[in-house]
């Protein structure tokens, strides 16, 4: 599956709730769904840094994929990255790098979250291409 196809798959997913409580629930459903991250990966290197909450996050790439580790200490913040592993884990260096995650905007998450929330996202995202990008430097 495509990482365009993931998207639309959230996207599909969301779309189904009637109101925002509801996606709300569904969001922080896929942060409880996230493997647990071992204690010891929670560092400061790991930390994405900007966001209102602590966010980390490991990369690790085998055979030119990526797979994505990631914990917060909200678990509204801990679904929103839910959102962006679910969609980039496993994918190729390349496809990560050059992935388009404007699919975010769809989901309608910003403007129903603090502004200081909403720029995680955009933090999340970023983070997780600059860890593509330096496994492709690798």
């Amino acid at each position: 599956m495509s990482i365009a196809d993931k998207q639309q798959q959230v996207l599909d997913e969301l779309g189904l709730f009637q109101d925002w409580q509801e996606r709300y629930e569904y969001v922080i459903g896929l942060g409880k769904q996230l493997p647990e991250m071992p204690e010891e990966l929670h560092t400061a290197e790991r930390l994405i840094k900007g966001c209102q909450s602590q966010v980390w996050l490991e990369a690790t790439s085998t055979d030119g994929k990526i797979q994505f580790l990631a914990d917060s200490d909200s678990v509204i913040t801990k679904g929103m990255i839910a959102l962006f592993v679910r969609v980039l884990d496993g994918e190729s260096v390349d496809d990560v790098l050059t992935a388009d995650l404007s699919f975010i905007d769809q989901t309608g998450l910003k403007e129903h979250l603090a502004p200081t929330r909403a720029n995680a996202l955009n933090l999340m995202a970023t983070q997780m291409k600059q860890r593509a990008l330096e496994f492709a430097k690798a």
